[in-house]
């Protein structure tokens, strides 16, 4: 058994390491052959050869990542590591799910990073949707389902696989404030459709943003200018999907082409429509779930990939069954 010792003298160890060891967590489950030990700035590797000389290679790069920007977050030990972390699903000795850490990158975005499916009910989304032409993804807050959804809606316009992208979302806090809110409309109307831009921005450099935004390669609108139209060759995602009614998801559903993608997305939990008004997602999960080429995914707390805290706090709140 070879061995490696290593002193990290250049740089703070805790930052990359990460907040209570994620960092380092993560690495080491991309190599389940090795024996790595970290105390403070030193690091004990024990296992084969060639992984080592791997591991050395990865860390260095990690370590003058931190040189240069003073800061580690976790996507960017997953582009440097670079091992395939995206999770895919392989059956147990139970036949139950489980994770499997050999897949591949959904889409690469800006600065070299990977967006990949990082759970199991976020892989079923990328499963689904080449099998599937309507999608429903229904979950709690930060379960990535709008994330993952816009990544495959990237990952189809850059292989040619459709032609425009269309991302709605029902302004549901709109009606007459849009009003007094100042500024022509788009200006009223982006901060409701602030989550959208944010995934893009993640995913396609901002120059070429501004350009598919300006030709309308990807259009960002409310749910109210989906009426009337026929969307086709495209992908479409409906976010927040618990705040249609029953008229606006059908309307919306009934503007799907012959060659079009459609993901809808929503938290059952969320619903900000008024007190008396019921939501649409209810109906349509009910009535549309049996219909062949429409799937319906229920992302858990299990799912959550934001902040730790993030779950604990579904869970305190009731979101997670």
């Amino acid at each position: 058994m070879n061995e490696l010792n290593l002193t990290i003298d250049a740089i703070n160890p805790a930052v990359l390491w990460g907040a209570n060891n994620d960092h380092f967590e993560i690495i080491k489950k991309q190599y389940p052959k090795l024996k790595i030990v970290a105390r403070g700035s030193e690091v004990k590797v024990l296992g084969d050869e060639a992984e080592i000389k791997n591991f050395e290679e990865k860390l260095s790069q990690l370590i003058i990542h931190v040189e240069k920007f003073q800061k580690l977050n976790l996507q960017d030990v997953e582009r440097i590591i670079g091992k395939g972390l995206l999770p895919v699903l392989v059956p147990d000795q139970n036949g139950q799910d489980k994770m499997n850490g050999n897949g591949e990158v959904i889409v690469f975005g800006t600065n070299g990073m990977m967006i990949k499916a990082r759970t199991p009910n976020q892989q079923r989304m990328v499963n689904s949707i080449t099998k599937n032409d309507i999608v429903f993804a229904i979950g709690p807050a930060g379960t990535g389902k709008t994330y993952t959804a816009v990544a495959l809606a990237v990952r189809a316009l850059k292989n040619k696989e459709i032609k425009r992208i269309i991302l709605t979302r029902p302004a549901v806090e709109a009606g007459e404030n849009l009003g007094f809110l100042p500024g022509d409309l788009k200006e009223k109307i982006d901060p409701y459709l602030r989550p959208l831009y944010d995934a893009l921005d993640d995913m396609i450099p901002a120059e070429r943003l501004k350009v598919y935004l300006e030709n309308r390669t990807i259009e960002i609108a409310p749910l109210a200018f989906m009426r009337g139209r026929t969307l086709d060759n495209c992908f479409v995602i409906l976010d927040e999907a618990q705040n249609t009614t029953d008229m606006q998801l059908k309307m919306f559903l009934t503007r799907m082409g012959p060659t079009a993608k459609f993901i809808v997305t929503g938290d059952v939990t969320q619903i900000d429509l008024p007190r008396k008004q019921q939501s649409g997602l209810h109906l349509g999960l009910r009535i549309l779930a049996d219909i062949k080429g429409i799937d319906i995914i229920y992302l858990t707390g299990d799912d959550v990939v934001r902040h730790k805290l993030v779950r604990s706090i579904l869970e305190a709140y009731g979101d997670i069954q």
